[in-house]
Order: structure tokens, then sequence, then C-alpha cells
């Protein structure tokens, strides 16, 4: 039995029909604010760090290092994409986007639990690897530093903007969509660099922990509906031939193929007539993982409170 998301065979009619490009906006901002903001704070760690020590003349490395991530994530982003874009329509374009799914979306989930555990620890990290450079004596050290660094969140963002374009009902690399795609980065870019610069000029004022955990409840969300995304293809090609009945059909309400359903479905994986299947794949993912991540969030806070009361303790 064919699941009832899939009419002609195509990731197209598997997510909906092609409306408005503007539905990347959002999804692609959230992820540039979020990618933008931990890219500049890992720069900023490192600039600080070298400054500290009378370091100043290891900047350009820092920045030549930045500059050939941002390089080989751009073109290996707009190759992947050019490549697959050939594939149109085919099975080998509805494999590779579900392949980007599920990458994606376990890339989003472990970023999230990751930097909730390392956010304390991150900029003793890199100081570290920083002093290793050094001690060897060699500049490259510490452009290979900065390229790993931010080349890891580069490579997350170019896997996560594959993922929303293939999301989006509007696929085809027109100018109305790629330019709402690059709004949406821009947008993102700048408003993390702007938080970045707040934070280092407002210091411990800035409650950066709870910023990250608003940030990664919606990401979490955002997971969620890629691999109900991914559950739609691999019914598609017949590799989940279960729970292929619709939950449930809201296209009188709220169409898919609109601008609304077409946002909502970019950014939370909403469907207008889902699979049971993607149904109970989205609700179980995100209620476990949600509830593991408020109850460390929760966890943390309480740790950090008793610190402090006893640090508060001893000064008295």
């Amino acid at each position: 039995m064919e699941p009832p998301l899939v009419n002609k065979g195509n990731l197209q009619n598997a997510i909906g029909i092609p409306s408005s490009g503007g539905a990347t906006v959002i999804p692609t901002f959230v992820i540039f604010l979020r990618e933008g903001i931990e890219a500049s704070m890992i720069i900023a760690i490192l600039l600080a760090y070298l400054e500290s020590i009378d370091q100043r003349r290891h900047f350009k490395d820092i920045f030549l290092g930045v500059a050939a991530a941002f390089v080989l994530i751009l073109a290996g982003g707009i190759a992947a994409y050019l490549l697959i874009s050939q594939y149109s329509g085919s099975r080998v374009q509805t494999i590779f986007e579900t392949i980007t799914y599920l990458i994606a979306a376990t890339s989003l989930t472990y970023m999230t639990f990751w930097m909730q555990r390392h956010s304390r620890t991150l900029s003793k990290e890199l100081k570290q690897r920083s002093d290793n450079a050094l001690d060897n004596g060699t500049r490259t050290g510490l452009s290979l530093v900065a390229f790993s660094a931010v080349g890891r969140e580069g490579l997350e963002t170019m896997v996560f903007t594959l993922a929303i374009v293939f999301a989006s009902s509007k696929q085809a690399p027109t100018a109305d969509n790629s330019r709402w795609l690059l709004i949406g980065a821009i947008a993102g870019l700048v408003v993390a660099l702007g938080i970045a610069f707040g934070i280092y000029k407002m210091g411990a004022k800035f409650n950066i922990g709870r910023f990250f955990r608003i940030l990664g409840v919606l990401l979490l969300v955002f997971a969620a509906g890629l691999l109900s995304n991914a559950v739609a293809n691999l019914q598609e090609l017949g590799w989940l031939p279960f729970g292929t009945q619709t939950l449930w059909d809201s296209s009188n309400v709220l169409a898919q193929s609109s601008v609304g359903g077409d946002l909502l479905h970019s950014f939370f994986g909403y469907a207008d007539h889902p699979t049971v299947l993607q149904g109970v794949v989205w609700l179980l993912f995100l209620s476990i993982s949600l509830v593991v991540y408020l109850r460390k969030a929760r966890s943390k806070t309480v740790s950090n409170s008793l610190i402090s009361s006893g640090v508060k303790l001893q000064k008295q």
C-alpha cells in the first residue's frame, strides 16, 4: 500500500505543492543565528586569549583558519546541491534527501546536547588547544584550531541548510527561493554578531545559558520535523511499508501548499495529511528529547545555584 503523502513518486509530492520561497526564511534564520553565535563566541574566546598572553600577532592566523573554513563549506554546499539537482525527481534524489534529513536531525540533536554539556568547559578546551599550537611553534597550528572549531559549525550549517531547502516545497534553484534563503542566512548572522557584541559588552549580565536553552528547544522541534520528512521519504521508497494510513486531513483548514502551511512544514514538519508513522515518530522524538533536555537544564541550574550559595556562605 502506497503512503497517502506520495502521489507522483518524488520529494515535492511527498512534501507538498510548490509555494512561496519565503517559507525558508525563519528556519534558515534560526539555524544561522544559533551557529553564528557559537562560531563568533569561539572566535572571540581565541582572540581574547591570544590578547591576554600578548600574542596579537597571531590574530591573522585565526582569521585565516576561519576564512578557509567558510570557503570550504560554501564550496561543498554548492557542489552538493548542484550535484543532486541533476537527479531532480529521481529515486537517487529522494535517497540523498532522506540521508540529508537523517544526518541533519542527528547533528541538531547531538549539537544541542553537546553544547548544553560542554558550555562551561568550552573556553578552557579552546585555550588548551591554542597553548598546544603555540608550544609547537607553528603558525598553521592556530589556523587549524580556528578551522576545525568554526569548520564544524559551518559543516553543520551546510547540512541544515540543505535539509531546509529539501524540506521546502519550492526546491527549484530559482532566484526567488535563493533570495529568501540568503535573507534568512544574512539576517541570522547579523543578529548573531549583534548578540555576540552584546555579550562582550554586557558580560555576565547577559543570560547566555537561557538564550541557548530556548534555541535548543526550537532546534529539537526542527529536528523532529526533519525526522518526519525522512519517514515520508522512506515510506515513498518502500523501505517502511507500515503505518501508511492517513492520520488526519487538515488540507481544508491549512493546506500544506499555502504560505503558512509551507512555513510550518519547513520549520515544524507540518503535513496536512501525515501518515500514522510520521505522527508517531514526530511525537516520540520530541517528547523524549525535550524531557531529557529540559531535565538536564533544570538539574544544571540547581547545581549552579548550590555552588553559588556555597561560595557566598564561604565568603561570609
